[in-house]
């Protein structure tokens, strides 16, 4: 049963990184409000927001772009493998239910309910990212292909693999490819 707060079909990392990185990467120095505001988009309730302070808000900011840096625009396999791994080593404690704060049971991977923002939002974010890795067998997510456009994108099911962020950056491009083979041929 869904709870107060939680997003449709529960906690959902990977889009809550691919959210909260894309925020970042437009406003490097994003603040600790608009920081909270794209967390309380993905179930974090004013309670847990509360802890998050100033510093906080800066460590998670680091930690979303070392995130971003290390694994995301990572379009190789073994090394997002092994970004993914190192992060693990670094910030994963071993995997525990959790139920708090009005939220149904879910999967924690941090060292404790104490944990920094930092810390407990790269393992949650590593674990989730490692998980969709194994089961489809390669990145699924990346940076949109098309021209001026920087935004991540987490992919979807089975099919082709994703390269653009949204069907409009899909369409502009293909319509951009039309024209200039036009002018071309």
């Amino acid at each position: 049963m869904k709870q107060r707060g939680e997003p449709e079909g529960g906690f959902r990392p990977g889009e809550r990184l691919i959210d909260l990185a894309n925020a970042v990467r437009e406003d490097p120095g994003l603040s600790r409000d608009a920081m909270a505001a794209v967390l309380a988009r993905h179930g974090e309730t004013e309670r847990e927001l509360r802890g998050l302070t100033d510093g906080e808000a800066a460590a998670l900011r680091r930690a979303v772009a070392e995130l971003t840096e290390r694994v995301l625009v990572e379009t190789d396999t073994d090394r997002a493998a092994e970004a993914l791994n190192a992060l693990l080593e670094r910030c994963a404690a071993r995997p525990r239910l959790s139920r708090h704060d009005g939220h149904t049971w879910h999967l924690h991977v941090d060292r404790g309910d104490d944990a920094g923002w930092a810390d407990w939002f790269t393992a949650a974010a590593a674990v989730a990212l490692a998980r969709l890795l194994s089961e489809r067998g390669g990145v699924v997510w990346g940076e949109c292909a098309a021209g001026g456009c920087r935004r991540l994108f987490l992919g979807g099911g089975a099919g082709a693999a994703r390269r653009y962020c949204s069907s409009a950056c899909a369409t502009r491009s293909r319509v951009a490819a039309y024209r200039r083979r036009q002018r071309e041929g």
